[in-house]
């Protein structure tokens, strides 16, 4: 495995506010219920690499979720890393409009989130990249870059650092794939963009295939 592969690994396992009124008056008092807090919560759908995913920042804690989006949409679950290599603590956050996700933690406290994945279509960068972005959109914001070929554990994902978003390297993950039975409609195609190797966003195999952005994690507390 080369040091790029190594690099995404590590990033992969890696592998993402109170009003007092004065009772002496008797003025309406802003009480922020959950169920309020829930939906403000849920309208932040800014993905800042590094930083945060919506309200979600790098000190954000399980009692803090539940406080931002309520307990009943709250599901922990345990997950596999990259290549089954260990399991790790998750919290999965169930909201509509394609704005659920998945939080990965570094222990079982769920005091520290690694980072934010399975994100829903509605989550966006400043750069308006999201889940579902076609390539030549991709292309477009990142200019050309390598992308590792299809059918494999780290098949699809995006070389930042040979795009214009190379500030985002270790901070976000994007990974892309091709439509579905793409490989089974043009097997050449899909052949000649495959395996452990990179391919250059413009390569012309791309382009019956189908290709979006179907995968994005946002490296909050890297694994050191």
């Amino acid at each position: 495995m080369n040091s790029s592969i190594k690099g995404i690994a590590t990033a992969t396992l890696a592998l993402l506010i109170n009003y007092s009124a004065n009772p002496a008056f008797a003025l309406p008092q802003k009480i922020n219920h959950p169920s309020t807090v829930a939906t403000q919560a849920s309208k932040d759908i800014l993905i800042v690499p590094g930083e945060r995913v919506g309200p979600i920042t790098r000190t954000t804690t399980k009692q803090d979720l539940v406080k931002l989006f309520g307990a009943s949409h709250l599901v922990d679950k345990t997950i596999s890393g990259a290549e089954g290599i260990g399991s790790f603590a998750a919290t999965q956050v169930n909201l509509n409009q394609g704005r659920s996700l998945l939080i990965v933690w570094s222990d079982n406290t769920r005091t520290k989130p690694l980072d934010v994945r399975n994100l829903g279509s509605a989550w966006k960068t400043r750069e308006g990249i999201g889940v579902g972005t076609p390539l030549s959109e991709l292309r477009k914001k990142l200019g050309n870059f390598k992308v590792y070929g299809l059918g494999w554990d780290y098949g699809g994902t995006v070389l930042l650092d040979s795009s214009k978003l190379s500030r985002y390297q270790g901070k976000l993950i994007l990974r892309v794939d091709a439509a579905p039975n793409a490989s089974e409609k043009f097997p050449n195609d899909y052949q000649s963009v495959s395996g452990d190797s990179t391919f250059s966003s413009t390569n012309p195999h791309w382009k019956p295939l189908g290709i979006r952005l179907t995968e994005i994690i946002v490296v909050l507390n890297p694994s050191q």
